[in-house]
């Protein structure tokens, strides 16, 4: 298990997040839960996909969402993958 660190560090990190003015509070958030989430790091790097749409996406997904069942929980996917 990873040391904690100084609790003055966490102190002041709660200090800082206090004075994040709140247009940037969603930004924040993303970037510190990329800290601890690889998942949240490749999103947040991805590139922006502008792309049109497919007709064979757009069929693809409509495929998908008729499909019955309620999907794969985030646990075994994570297992999956090794996270």
């Amino acid at each position: 298990m990873p040391e904690a660190p100084p609790k003055h560090i966490r102190q002041e990190l709660h200090w800082l997040l206090d004075r994040i003015p709140e247009s940037d509070v969603s930004t924040a958030r993303r970037f510190l839960r990329s800290l601890v989430d690889p998942i949240a790091l490749s999103l947040l790097n991805a590139p922006y996909d502008d792309e049109p749409e497919t007709e064979d996406e757009r069929a693809a997904v409509e495929a998908a969402r008729r499909e019955p069942g309620p999907g794969t929980p985030h646990q075994d996917v994570r297992r999956e993958f090794g996270l």
